[in-house]
């Protein structure tokens, strides 16, 4: 399993859990350990993560931070914790006292659900303000976890992060921004505008009248970037299918086997796609229902095409999860040990297609 699905096994896993940790320390146990193991170390190993490090600050001894995660011998990042539910405020922080007094180049403030990475980007060994990368594990971006893993023991590189650092500081404070603003334009935004395209003065009247054309603007242009974007994912989809499709034409009339190489289809994944066919021939023909195997998966689709998935099969891991989609194609893979796990989200699955036909 990569670090993707792993992070995305430790989200689904942390909404359901939430109602049952009623403690910090609960909140460690279940929330941040996974976490910290995620990326790589051994949370029983004190030589890699520590806990309760103690970092002295001038007269006051023995100060502890919950975790610092060490490396030839030194802490790298230190990590203080929160309850799921209390606000993360780094003016309040031990871990904004702690920084200066360690070697550790990074900081993580959290409370199991955000993370908060810090550096020292403003003023040398003093832990900045504000953090460089923030995320919610329930709602992690594809783009924040390529940064996130950066942090995972194989690919630590204090300089590599570093380098990267500003940008992505500057970038989140400008995304911000720029969302506020989307959402609610200020004067100072719309004035902009007003001065590019409209040659009288900015009375109240205009602004006021100009507030709701930039709104509507906005929504347009997200709304048109979006649709392109659906566009030229689905016209280049279609044109991986029509070429898989000449492949096999060309094959068959040639007698070749059709299977791409690297591909096998198991028994299991076979027992799995004809489970799922007895579930969801109450909503299709069993005719609609075709299985396509690939490398990484054996996936269900609703007549043979590609937009259409119904469900997919991870059995070539370590642990076999069955895939359901939502009706924007987002994913969940639900974790079963044996095949006839399958029918007992069978109410699951069949929720999933619903919206289909």
């Amino acid at each position: 399993m990569d670090f993707k699905d792993q992070i995305q096994q430790l989200a689904a896993k942390v909404e359901k859990m939430l109602p049952q940790i009623n403690t910090e320390e609960a909140t460690k146990t279940s929330l941040i350990m996974p976490f910290i193991q995620i990326l790589g170390y051994d949370v029983f190993n004190p030589f890699e993560v520590n806990p309760e490090f103690i970092a002295d600050i001038g007269i006051k001894k023995g100060e502890k931070v919950d975790y610092a995660i060490m490396k030839d011998g030194n802490p790298i990042i230190l990590i203080e914790c929160k309850h799921h539910k209390e606000s993360l405020d780094p003016h309040n922080s031990q871990l904004f006292r702690y920084f200066h007094t360690t070697k550790a180049k990074f900081g993580l403030l959290t409370n199991g659900l955000i993370y908060r990475f810090y550096t020292d980007l403003v003023e040398k060994n003093k832990m900045d303000e504000n953090p460089f990368l923030e995320f919610n594990i329930t709602e992690v971006k594809d783009t924040e976890l390529v940064e996130v893993q950066k942090f995972h023991k194989s690919y630590f590189d204090i300089d590599n992060i570093v380098n990267t650092a500003s940008e992505l500081k500057y970038s989140n404070s400008i995304k911000k921004i720029l969302s506020s603003e989307f959402k609610s334009p200020t004067p100072g935004f719309v004035k902009f505008f007003v001065s590019q395209v409209y040659d009288g003065r900015a009375t109240e009247s205009v602004m006021t009248q100009f507030t709701e054309i930039v709104k509507k603007s906005i929504n347009i242009l997200i709304s048109d970037i979006i649709s392109e974007r659906l566009k030229t994912a689905l016209n280049q989809e279609k044109a991986a299918d029509q070429m898989e499709a000449a492949k096999v034409s060309e094959a068959l009339q040639n007698g070749q086997d059709v299977k791409p190489d690297g591909i096998e289809t198991t028994s299991e994944e076979q027992e799995g796609f004809l489970i799922i066919k007895s579930v969801l021939r109450q909503k299709f023909q069993v005719s609609r229902i075709i299985g396509r195997d690939t490398k990484s998966y054996f996936g269900v689709l609703l007549d043979d095409n590609n937009r259409k998935p119904l469900a997919r099969l991870w059995f070539n891991g370590g642990k076999k999860y069955l895939g359901v989609f939502d009706p924007e194609k987002n994913e969940t893979k639900l974790e079963i040990s044996c095949l006839d796990d399958i029918y007992k989200f069978a109410d699951q699955l069949l929720a999933s297609v619903s919206h289909y036909d």
